[in-house]
Order: C-alpha cells, then structure tokens, then sequence
C-alpha cells in the first residue's frame, strides 16, 4: 500500500514515534525518516533531494509546535500530504483544514492517540485517491510572464481538457467540464493558475475564453454526432461581463461550431454580480433567453450568495470542493453541503459537487441527494481525443 510512498514522522514522545513508525512499516512503508520536534524536521526537509508524500506530525511538541512547523512547511512550498496526530476538537478540525490548504498542502485526516495501523491505511488510501496530477504537470506560483502567455496563445498551445460530470442518482455521464490547459513546449502541461490571473489583470481574458468555447463547442458537437447526449461546461471570466455585446459574441463563438446553446453551460464565479451589476444582469438574462446554462460556481465561498441566487436566473449551483472534500468527517463543512443541496432542490435547480476524490465523497453527496459530481474518483481531465471512448468504458 505504502511502498513508494516517502514519510516522515514528527514526534517528540520516542515510544509513540517508534510506534507509529513500526505500524507504517508493517502496511508495507519502506521509506521512512523521523524527527522529534520541528525544528529538526525541517533540517531533513531541506537535506533530503526528494520531498516526502506524507508527514505525519503532532501538534503540542516543545520547541516548534506542530502549528508552526506546518506554517514553515508551507512557506517552504513543501507540498506534502500531512496527518495530525494530536486529537483535536471539530471547532479546531475545521480551521486547522483551512489553514493547511492556505500553505498549499491536503490535511488527510487526523489519527487519534494511541493510533492504529488500519487508521493509516485508511489515510493512504485517501493520499493515493487524491495524489497530485502527473510529474509534467506544472505546479507552484507561475513563472511565466504575460508575453510568454500571450505567445502560447497565438501559438495555438491552449486546449481545453474535459472532467465528467456524473448523475449520482443513475451514474450516467452528463456532461464535461472544459478546463483550460496550457501545452508548453518546454514545461509540459501547464494548469490554470500560472496564466488566468496573469490575463485578467492585463484585460486579455478573452483570448483565452474564444479559444475555449470554439474547441468546447466543437468537441460537444463531435460528441453528439457520435451519439453520445452531452453538455460542456466552459467557465466564464467576470472581467467579460461588464461589455454589454458579450451575450451576441458568445452565441456566435458556439453556434459557429454547429452547436446549440442549449448544450453550454457557462459557469460563472460568485463575485461577478458584484461589478456593474447592470450588465452582468442584463448579458446573463440575454445568455439565458438563448437558451445557455448557467452555473453559479464555487458555491460558498464568495459574498452574499443566496442574494445572487434570487437576482440572477441559474440552472446549476456548483459546490465549492473544500465542502465536499471534508463533509464526510468535517460537521461545518458537511452542513454547508446538505443546506445547499436543499436550497437547490427548492429553487428547482440543479446541484453540482466538485472535488469527489473518494468513494466516501460519492456515498456521502449521493445520500445527500446531491444531483451531479465531478473529481479525481471518477477521472481526471483529459483531453478531448480521450473523451468520448472514457464515456463508453464508462457506461
């Protein structure tokens, strides 16, 4: 289970570190270092050329506490998966979860003291279910200017590569989201974070959007002539929204495609409704009038949802991942999810959960009656040549 997995176990009190060590060993973990506070798990950090999968560390240590150990880590850009060992209250859980994805790093739960060897096999099973994407895939702050973006874009390097949505209720494909990817003739598969920012404050989002609803469209519309009945979900920028033409732009852009705009679906982050309310309420209204969806994305974590939802004319609420990740043993976040499976169930609109990773999440947003789920426990993205023999596997 653990073989090519590298731990390292922070742990002042000897017998327990000994303890947790011969457990890991015993699920088959060959690559294991240990340290007694944090302090000296920071030097192995910085000596060891390969990072660890997985730190399991305690919390009240003397010396560096576990708090600061994780925040150091984090400042480090260590992107390792960590266990808690300290048994903490649900209050605490909850926070503590927030603050570790803030350092960029996955709190994969927490082990109870004394712990037990079936608690960890349980964690690493959750690590593998989630692991982070494929070596080539860039990962860290971008490095990447505005002109080498700008150049990829005219260079035709951009494609939209696809994650299933799935009915939960019948397990059907649904649909796909369109998630921007940038094919970088030297750093490989570049994600979204290293450009979409870079081309929002520049007022170049569009570039970027044109080409993903021409390829959406066009990859939807290949779909359907082969048979299968499928949506695409592309995300929308708020910067767009502020222009009134855009609804006219956006229909052109698909319909040129051979597509009706029935079968897009465009998802919109919370905080559009916020700039130039009048045009983003008039482009949306127009959007739906043509017969587009509409996703409310990210849902939870933005300001004055509910209000957007009584003001602007959705079809699908989209559940921010960081409630579903942690519903199933996290009460805040899994109270979050069901008030707003039910919201959506009363406004008649369809629920859609992101960040699946596990089939404890699909249990949990299945018995939730949560309609649709996306996430790494159904499939990763991938690229549109891929798509529609996955669908039929799949079925």
């Amino acid at each position: 289970m653990g073989k090519d997995l590298r731990f390292l176990v922070v742990e002042d009190h000897a017998f327990q570190r000994s303890m947790m060590v011969e457990m890991l060993e015993s699920l088959g973990v060959q690559s294991i270092h240990e340290a007694a506070d944090g302090f000296s798990a920071l030097e192995v950090t910085r000596e060891l050329e390969q990072p660890f999968d997985i730190i399991v560390t305690d919390i009240d240590m003397p010396g560096m506490d576990g708090m600061a150990f994780i925040r150091r880590l984090g400042e480090a850009k260590v992107r390792a998966s960590l266990i808690i060992t300290s048994g903490l209250d649900k209050s605490l859980l909850g926070t503590m979860v927030t603050m570790i994805g803030a350092y960029g790093m996955r709190l994969l739960g927490t082990v109870e003291k004394p712990p037990t060897p079936e608690r960890f096999a349980e964690l690493i099973t959750t690590h593998w279910q989630s692991r982070p994407a494929p070596a080539k895939t860039k990962q860290g702050p971008s490095t990447f200017s505005l002109e080498q973006v700008m150049e990829g874009l005219h260079a035709e390097q951009f494609e939209p590569y696809y994650q299933p949505k799935i009915d939960l209720r019948t397990r059907r494909v649904k649909g796909a989201e369109a998630l921007a990817r940038w094919h970088h003739p030297h750093a490989g598969v570049v994600l979204p974070y290293a450009f979409i920012s870079l081309l929002e404050d520049a007022d170049q989002i569009s570039e970027l959007t044109w080409i993903m609803l021409a390829k959406s469209a066009k990859d939807c519309r290949n779909w359907r002539d082969a048979g299968l009945d499928l949506n695409v979900s592309v995300n929308l920028s708020v910067k767009l929204l502020d222009d009134p033409a855009i609804a006219d732009a956006i229909t052109w852009q698909v319909t040129q495609q051979g597509l009706e705009p029935k079968h897009v679906i465009l998802e919109i982050t919370e905080s559009a409704a916020m700039t130039s309310v009048g045009h983003v309420l008039e482009n949306l209204i127009r959007l739906r009038m043509k017969g587009f969806g509409l996703s409310i994305d990210d849902y939870g974590t933005g300001y004055s949802s509910m209000q957007q939802l009584t003001r602007i004319p959705f079809t699908e609420l989209k559940i921010d991942q960081s409630f579903v990740l942690h519903a199933a043993r996290q009460e805040s976040s899994r109270m979050i999810l069901e008030s707003s499976l039910e919201m959506a169930r009363k406004l008649g609109i369809t629920s859609v959960a992101e960040g699946a990773e596990s089939a404890e999440d699909w249990n949990l947003l299945r018995d939730c009656g949560c309609d649709l789920a996306q996430g790494f426990f159904v499939a990763r993205p991938m690229r549109a040549a891929s798509f529609p023999e996955w669908v039929r596997t799949w079925a």
